[in-house]
Parts: C-alpha cells; structure tokens; sequence
C-alpha cells in the first residue's frame, strides 16, 4: 500500500507527462471537465481539473461536481501513472473504475 504523499506524486507525475504533451492530448481529448480521483485503500480523494491536453489544480478532498471519477488502490494508481499496468486490463477486471458520461469516456478512451 502507498502513501497520500506517493499518490499525489503520481498525480503529479502524470500531470507532468499530459504537459508535455498537451498539444497532442488535446486535440485527442479536448475536454474541460473537472475529477476526481478516489483511493479506496487510503480512503483519500484528490480533485483536478483536465482542460487544454493539461491535468492542473490537483488537490487532496472531493470534488462532488467532478464529472469524471476514477476509483483505484494506492498501489494500483501508481502502477497506472507508471505504465506497470496496463489501463484496459486494470479496467477490465475490476481494479479500476472509471465514471463519466459516454461522450467523455470515448474521448479519455484515445489516450490509452
């Protein structure tokens, strides 16, 4: 099991990754939506805001207006932000869920 502190580093590290390729990930996801990212064995909450191809204004707390949710283990996320496990899978067996509407989950699709 991670930390807080190491699940808001993977945040942050995946928010670096998404900047330095914010023109591309915008034009695949060009969305402006806030989120939420729960970490059910930790019982945290961290919010951002994904807008411009950027993951900004993270923070620990909920987001009861995110129109995204992520739901993860610590260690699940962190593999995630790291490419140890793959997003399909992980989704696909359960140890991730995703909530958002249709038209939002076709665009975050393109960036698997």
């Amino acid at each position: 099991m991670a930390t807080v502190d190491e699940c808001r580093q993977a945040l942050e590290r995946l928010a670096a990754k998404l900047d330095g390729n914010a023109d591309e990930v915008a034009r695949k996801v060009d969305l402006d939506r806030r989120l939420a990212c729960h970490i059910k064995d930790l019982d945290a909450t961290f919010r951002a805001r994904l807008a411009g191809g950027r993951l900004t204004d993270i923070t620990e707390g909920d987001d009861p207006d995110a129109k995204i949710r992520l739901t993860a283990s610590s260690g699940d996320l962190i593999a995630l932000v790291d490419g140890e496990l793959p997003f399909a899978s992980a989704w696909a067996t359960g140890r991730v869920s995703v909530q958002a509407n249709m038209f939002d989950l076709l665009k975050l699709r393109k960036l698997l």
